[in-house]
């Protein structure tokens, strides 16, 4: 017979070898002499091989491939004899001790929990791609709108710019603003961007409805159009599908609907969400009555483009345009960057910080764990000698270890992810406006990727210290009478966690302390007016209607008049911005009369009417208040806060001295001087100068109304006042002046609240991972403990030995926190006001703080110690 032909013939016999090995083990002993048997008649055929006939061969290969079809079925059985023994075996034993299951489970799940409720943030607002094509392709330029704007210096500058880059496949400027709308229900005022019609290519996204602008729709008297998002056309237009061609007011003016954007389309910009899409062209007065001449750019980079090579020929571009503005002359490049950038802000630092403190968590519940387990462990020490004794290998026992932290792992991670759940939505709740898609926050397939991966590392890690101790464990002592009741060994590796969980705990404490610190005395800090009592609310007057200034100044006038004869209310103003409120804030150059150019100084813009700092308590320091004869015929007055009058009149006194104002007409002579206010908490109070309304009437503004009691109170009186004066007015953002000192403090306080509550837990973990080592010991050693006191020990004596032994390792692991803690505390140091990262205070505290919980906790076991029967423990050693 030929080798080859020989080789493969020899394939039923290989395969009847294959299937004694497949085959489970106790049914190859029970079938042993029939396996046997059917080897030898398969080896004499094969050496008849030559001799049998066809039809013989295609029995022998027929009954070999059926029999290594029934191995194969009978594999359940194989898998049961072992991987479903160790599952069942492990469920019984968890089953057998539901107190330590039940500790187990919990400690998990708060770490594991906190973990996939952070991760869904992390995932939601870093990690998930922005819902644009190819996001990876779109970058921000950076320093485009103050290099070449629309303004009338560059009117072609954009255009310009976009011709001459080889780079990119669209550029697209944006800007933002908000707009009256009347249809569809009540009047209410929505976030608008103004964007030139390569905005949606290049971005890659489309209405779903209808179509986008076209280039001739950026010029004036063609740009009467309109691009909805699909939350406005479901909310106010309930999705009509024949919405689009037909036109709503704006502000106003009447656009046509042209398209309808899908539904997972948003440009987080802004805190708020974009409900509308104009086009965007200069010198419209749809906006506001000022030119606009501010934009962002975005841009699509051609594939064959990287973002360094981009960049590298934006450089290029740049210098060849320099001569286009003089504004070049200040900026040395334009800066290209992801447009995740955009989403994320300056959020990555705060939610990096609380992914690494859940980590630590996460780290201190294993040691828990691995101590509980242990612990627990060495009460089993002779059954593990038992099963080693039978033939269990060192693998089969880590095996068991294993099977049984990996069900406790997945029952915490279970646990743990109904904990996520709630706690997402607690997330979503006290998240800052200010997180971009944070409605996007949910538990998804990536989170439960998550939940369940860390559940399974988890279980591995708390799982490997009780597998090595005792996978290694002397045969011969295991065996003997005494073995659960002996201490199992030194016990260094419970003593060892315990300092890992003490100096994580440390530095979680440390950070928190820190932010909390901080922000308590952000918050304690005076803003210079009275939050207390007063109601907000916004109005912003459309030019078509309003487009004449008297009328603009009637309007808000008659309206602090109508809103001043409400029951409760004491007091009315207005203002262009809000102190706190993180709107833009404008700043504007002006000299003092009689002093030359040289001397030009600047400050923040504020337009208010009569009243405003008596309804916001802001104390007039020197001269007198704007009063209603401050008109538009009246000489141009102004007032400045002490800020200002301290940095430019520090060698007199400013009463009466003129101001020249950046292009505003006439010079306008200071007339008081009132207190500095803050515009946000954390910087020192910046100089300002306040214009009466009545002078510069702005179309926006924000009503102040100061309460005798709950400022709530009179918001449907004050809504129906405007109303009555305007029914197509609508009334923004009404809101307590508190709510918005709280949202001035959202940034900080978000992190500030979830490392506290971390930090909480950890300090809990510890102090239970403590108590469960020095119990544990003190049930160890009840024996030893009998004998001392038989002896003549006094309680006192057998107390501080057991504390004792028991804060060593806390001491130790307080010694290695307070470096780890100084270390990575300065990542905080962008967070934190009025005190520094390595304060010694805060680190002292801490230390106390975990010292004394850990002596506690290290007390209550101790003082069993103390009441243990010398003949009762002697009678049972």
């Amino acid at each position: 017979m030929p080798a080859r032909h020989a080789k493969f013939f020899k394939f039923p016999f290989r395969l009847i070898r294959l299937i004694g090995v497949i085959v489970p083990r106790r049914l190859r002993a029970d079938w042993r002499q029939e396996w046997e048997a059917e080897l030898r008649y398969r080896e004499e055929m094969l050496a008849e091989w030559d001799k049998l006939n066809w039809k013989t061969k295609l029995d022998l290969l027929r009954r070999s491939v059926g029999a290594f079809w029934d191995a194969l079925w009978l594999q359940p059985q194989r898998l049961e004899d072992e991987m479903f023994q160790d599952l069942r075996y492990g469920v019984r034993m968890l089953f057998k001790n539901p107190a330590f299951t039940t500790v187990a489970i919990i400690t998990l799940a708060l770490g594991i929990g906190a973990n996939t409720a952070i991760f869904s943030v992390v995932q939601a607002v870093l990690l998930r791609p922005p819902p644009f094509a190819e996001p990876d392709r779109v970058v921000m330029v950076k320093g485009a709108s103050s290099l070449l704007d629309l303004g009338p210096d560059s009117p072609g500058g954009f255009l310009s710019w976009k011709e001459q880059n080889q780079v990119f496949e669209h550029v697209a400027a944006y800007s933002q603003g908000s707009v009256n709308l009347s249809e569809g229900g009540e009047p209410e005022r929505i976030l608008t961007m103004p964007v030139t019609a390569s905005f949606f290519p290049a971005v890659g996204k489309y209405p779903a409805l209808g179509r986008a602008f076209s280039a001739e729709e950026e010029q004036a008297g063609k740009n009467r159009v309109a691009v909805l998002s699909d939350g406005l056309w479901k909310r106010r237009f309930g999705a009509d599908p024949q919405l689009p061609g037909q036109s709503l007011t704006l502000n106003g003016y009447r656009f046509t609907v042209i398209g309808i954007m899908p539904a997972d389309f948003q440009f987080p910009q802004f805190p708020a969400k974009t409900e509308l899409w104009i086009p965007l062209t200069y010198g419209d007065s749809v906006l506001s009555s000022e030119a606009m001449d501010f934009f962002e750019v975005i841009g699509r980079i051609k594939p064959d483009f990287t973002l360094a090579q981009a960049q590298a020929q934006m450089d290029i571009v740049f210098h060849r345009l320099q001569h286009v503005s003089a504004k070049s002359q200040d900026r040395d490049r334009i800066q290209l960057a992801p447009i995740i950038d955009l989403f994320v802000r300056d959020l990555r630092p705060a939610l990096l910080i609380l992914l690494g403190a859940v980590a630590f968590l996460l780290l201190i519940a294993c040691a828990n764990v691995a101590n509980l387990l242990l612990a627990r462990a060495a009460h089993r020490q002779k059954e593990i000698a038992i099963r080693s004794a039978l033939g269990a290998t060192r693998w089969r026992l880590a095996r068991q270890w294993l099977t049984e932290s990996l069900l406790l792992a997945l029952m915490g991670g279970g646990v743990g992810l109904l904990m996520a759940v709630s706690s997402t939505k607690a997330l979503v709740a006290i998240s800052p406006a200010y997180i971009p898609r944070a409605g996007e926050i949910r538990i998804d397939g990536w989170v439960l990727g998550f939940a369940l991966a860390v559940s399974l590392l988890t279980g591995v890690l708390f799982a490997l210290a009780p597998a090595v101790r005792f996978s290694r464990q002397d045969l011969s002592q295991g065996l003997k009478e005494n073995a659960n009741s002996s201490a199992s060994g030194k016990p260094f590796s419970r003593r060892l966690l315990v300092v890992a969980e003490v100096a994580l705990s440390l530095v979680l404490l440390v950070g928190a302390g820190l932010l909390i610190q901080s922000f308590v005395r952000l918050r304690e800090t005076k803003p210079g007016f009275n939050p207390a009592n007063v109601l907000t609310l916004n109005l912003w007057l459309p030019r078509a209607t309003y487009a004449q200034p008297q009328r603009r100044a009637t309007f808000y006038q008659q309206l602090i008049e109508r809103v001043e004869a409400v029951p409760d209310v004491q007091s009315v103003g207005a203002v262009n911005t809000l102190p706190l409120s993180q709107a833009a804030r404008f700043f504007i150059h002006f000299t003092v009369e009689g002093r030359g150019s040289e001397h030009e100084s600047s400050g923040g813009y504020r337009v208010v009417s009569p009243e405003y700092f008596q309804a916001m308590e802001i104390p007039l320091l020197q001269g007198r208040d704007f009063t209603i004869q401050d008109n538009a015929q009246a000489p141009r007055v102004v007032l400045i806060n002490e800020a200002l009058a301290r940095r430019d009149f520090s060698d007199g006194d400013p009463i009466g001295k003129r101001l020249k104002i950046g292009s505003l007409p006439g010079p306008h002579e200071i007339v008081g001087v009132v207190g500095s206010v803050s515009q946000s908490l954390d910087q020192p109070a910046e100089p300002e100068f306040y214009l009466p309304h009545a002078q510069r009437p702005l179309a926006y503004m924000s009503i102040v109304v100061r309460t005798a009691g709950d400022p709530r109170r009179p918001i449907s009186a004050v809504r129906q006042a405007v109303w009555e004066m305007d029914k197509e007015q609508p009334v923004n953002n009404i809101r307590t002046i508190e709510q918005v000192l709280g949202d001035s403090l959202s940034q900080r306080r978000f992190p500030t609240i979830l490392l506290g509550v971390f930090a909480g837990v950890a300090l809990v973990l510890a102090a239970v991972g403590i108590y469960g080592v020095v119990s544990y010991t003190v049930t160890q050693r009840t024996h030893e403990i009998g004998i001392r006191m038989a002896l003549g020990a006094q309680a006192g004596n057998v107390l501080k030995l057991m504390v004792s032994q028991g804060m060593v390792p806390v001491v130790i692991g307080v010694c290695a926190g307070l470096p780890a803690a100084f270390a990575l505390t300065r990542v905080l140091s962008s967070l934190l006001f009025g005190m520094s990262a390595t304060d010694p205070v805060t680190f002292g505290g801490v230390a106390l703080l975990l010292t004394v919980v850990a002596l506690f906790a290290c007390y209550i076991p101790a003082r069993r110690a103390t009441k243990v029967d010398p003949m009762v423990a002697l009678r049972h050693g």
